[in-house]
């Protein structure tokens, strides 16, 4: 349950129905996020304006390079919810989730190019506190990604720090977006459990 109600279809204003009816079509229903952040209809719009743009703007990388620093951003800061919803746009987008299940272990495993890794570094060196990132790794980012490349980058995973962390702190678990439960977030349940407290 999330830790502020969501704004159901029968409680919401017109904008507000509008999204969740386009958000329905697109998802197959209103992913929670939207519903909560409902309840505070200017931030709504401005976000659903947001993420479109972002999404439009954001063509330089290859979506796996892209997808994955987003991915492992989400499962580094624990958000269950962004890493269900992350799985199943990047199965939509016809990439291999299969993978996702060594992410843990991309630094080592065979499956990961090595721009991928290069961006999953970068995604945890700018999730980590305080940030960790280096001028060698910027500079060699934009040696194999540009320096667009490397601005879209940094900004899609500010982006989902910012998502991620917002979702966590509000209790927004995943949803069931991605089916199976091969990609969940792996302390996920372990902190449900230790928030319920005890005889949980």
């Amino acid at each position: 349950m999330t830790r502020i109600k969501p704004v159901a279809p029968k409680d919401a204003g017109l904008l507000i129905k509008v999204g969740y009816k386009f958000a329905g079509r697109r998802f197959g229903e209103v992913p929670e996020p939207f519903a909560v952040l409902a309840n505070h209809p200017k931030l709504f719009v401005a976000s659903a304006r947001h993420e479109m743009a972002v999404q439009k703007g954001s063509k330089v990388l290859p979506a796996n390079i892209r997808e994955l620093a987003v991915y492992r951003t989400a499962w580094t800061v624990g958000c269950s919810w962004c890493v269900d919803f992350g799985s199943m746009l990047m199965r939509l987008d016809g990439l291999d989730i299969e993978r996702l299940q060594q992410i843990g272990d991309y630094e080592d495993s065979p499956l990961y190019s090595e721009d991928e890794r290069a961006a999953i570094a970068y995604a945890d060196a700018m999730t980590a506190t305080p940030t960790e990132v280096t001028d060698e790794q910027v500079a060699d980012l934009e040696r194999r990604f540009g320096r667009d490349g490397v601005v879209e980058l940094t900004y899609q995973i500010a982006l989902e720090n910012q998502r991620s962390r917002m979702n966590s702190a509000l209790g927004i678990t995943d949803q069931g977006f991605n089916s199976g439960d091969a990609c969940r977030v792996p302390w996920a349940d372990q902190s449900v459990i230790e928030q319920a407290g005890p005889g949980a």
